[in-house]
């Protein structure tokens, strides 16, 4: 057990939570330490729960600061608080693991005193683990382009989904790329999530082919915005909105309203100035939850390219072979063998 000296004892939804060494220098930058990161936490509790409040969680530690080596944890240690909430969660192979659920801003404390630094979250509640209730599409810049070219991919992202009816919530993935969310209505699975993506995918190449691709081999990409259906797939977490990446500058994975995408820079969207931003603007993602979308329009258009001939997307490999699923071997590979 840590000395009394080396211990801060925060108070957060209603619990006290212990955090050991809170000095610790966790993001060398600008010397944020492990402290400044709950308290940051504490700051934008309201939204941060609006946006993974009751949902399982995948830890990724730290434990020399950002920049350090680190590792995922899945399952929560033996010794935990009695208050602390968790739920079984499962791998691609079945495996059931208890995992954190982030039922109010102290678990996330209790998570950060593990030297957590950035929070995986599952598109479902723990109260509900067979639905999923985002669409999370992750726009990933390609060598040659940046956040310029997601924030333009992110916009054709918005007409389409406009078209079909369906509200959409940008975010910066607290990198160079962008994450576009709908919270659903909890009728359908993964499964059906990840086909709405791909035909998302797929529909937007057909639109913008000199912008984005749906390629899910790197060789065919080019210098495009990938769509990243399979951050659908069954099992997938996605980087948290409100999160703080591991990057020595503290940068936080930030909702955003649409029309600031051309306004802000990623680097700038750190654990200091977030706080700030939602202080002054609130919360661009306040309605998220208030209007549970379908992805019925886009299931539509994923039987529509099944029908004209379409085989699924390639998964990836830790999944096994998928009906409909095209051969897992990449175009160049496939040409040397023919």
């Amino acid at each position: 057990m840590a000395p009394a000296s080396d211990v801060e004892v925060v108070e957060a939804a209603g619990h006290e939570v212990r955090i050991t060494s809170p000095l610790k220098v966790f993001f060398p930058e600008r010397g944020e330490t492990k402290l400044d990161l709950v308290r940051y936490y504490l700051a934008i509790e309201d939204p941060l729960m609006r946006a993974m409040g009751g949902r399982p969680v995948l830890m990724q530690r730290f434990p020399e600061g950002a920049g350090g080596p680190n590792f995922f944890q899945k399952r929560v240690p033996k010794e935990i608080p009695d208050w602390l909430q968790t739920t079984t969660v499962s791998t691609v192979n079945g495996t059931p693991s208890q995992a954190l659920v982030a039922a109010d801003v102290a678990h996330v404390a209790w998570a950060v005193n593990l030297t957590c630094l950035g929070f995986h979250v599952w598109p479902n509640l723990a109260a509900d683990p067979d639905h999923a209730d985002e669409l999370r599409l992750d726009l990933d810049p390609q060598p040659g382009t940046g956040f310029a070219e997601a924030a333009q991919a992110a916009i054709e992202v918005k007409a389409l989904l406009d078209e079909v009816g369906i509200a959409a919530f940008p975010k910066t993935t607290g990198n160079r790329g962008i994450h576009v969310y709908a919270r659903l209505q909890p009728r359908w699975d993964s499964y059906q999530v990840r086909a709405a993506a791909v035909a998302v995918a797929r529909e937007l190449e057909r639109r913008r082919p000199d912008l984005i691709t749906a390629a899910w081999w790197k060789e065919e990409r080019g210098e495009r915005i990938f769509i990243d259906y399979n951050q659908n797939a069954p099992h997938k977490t996605v980087f948290g909105a409100w999160s703080v990446r591991a990057r020595v500058g503290g940068q936080v994975s930030t909702p955003l309203s649409w029309d600031e995408l051309d306004d802000v820079h990623p680097d700038d969207l750190t654990l200091s100035t977030v706080p700030v931003r939602v202080a002054e603007r609130g919360d661009p993602w306040a309605t998220l939850g208030d209007d549970p979308q379908s992805i019925e329009p886009l299931l539509a258009m994923s039987e529509r390219d099944m029908a004209n001939g379409l085989m699924d997307a390639p998964w990836p490999p830790v999944y096994p072979k998928m009906p409909n699923e095209p051969p897992r071997v990449a175009p160049s590979r496939a040409a040397k063998e023919a």
